[in-house]
């Protein structure tokens, strides 16, 4: 299961710590972990947990995720661990409840790999 350190092995060249996706030098390592954290987003719930969570001011609980997708709690949480194995929420525990949010430096990295390079100004 890829990690955080699996994502930050897939950002932009800008960043120092890997390839963009038109790099003409991408390791198989490199394109190893993109794939990896493409493959997290490769599910439309999941795509949809991470909106729900990029418009939420604060963290959410897999309870608040149930309604607004229409899935079973235990659909939602398999759903969510995807997305943490890859890097790109983070979990909080709070005594018997776990709370997500987006982590915005994961999503920086995502939009790395295939925006355009930025040039320093």
């Amino acid at each position: 299961m890829p990690s955080q350190a699996t994502l930050d092995a897939a950002p932009s060249r800008t960043t120092g710590c890997g390839a963009r996706l038109d790099a003409s030098d991408m390791s198989v390592d490199e394109a190893e972990a993109t794939a990896a954290v493409f493959k997290a987003l490769g599910d439309p719930a999941r795509v949809r947990i991470v909106n729900l969570l990029a418009t939420s001011e604060e963290p959410l609980c897999v309870c608040h995720l149930i309604e607004p997708l229409g899935l079973s709690q235990g659909t939602v949480s398999h759903h969510v661990k995807k997305l943490v194995d890859a890097g790109l929420l983070q979990r909080d525990q709070r005594g018997i409840w776990a709370w997500y949010s987006l982590d915005r430096t994961a999503l920086g990295h995502l939009a790395a790999l295939v925006g355009p390079e930025q040039e320093d100004a």
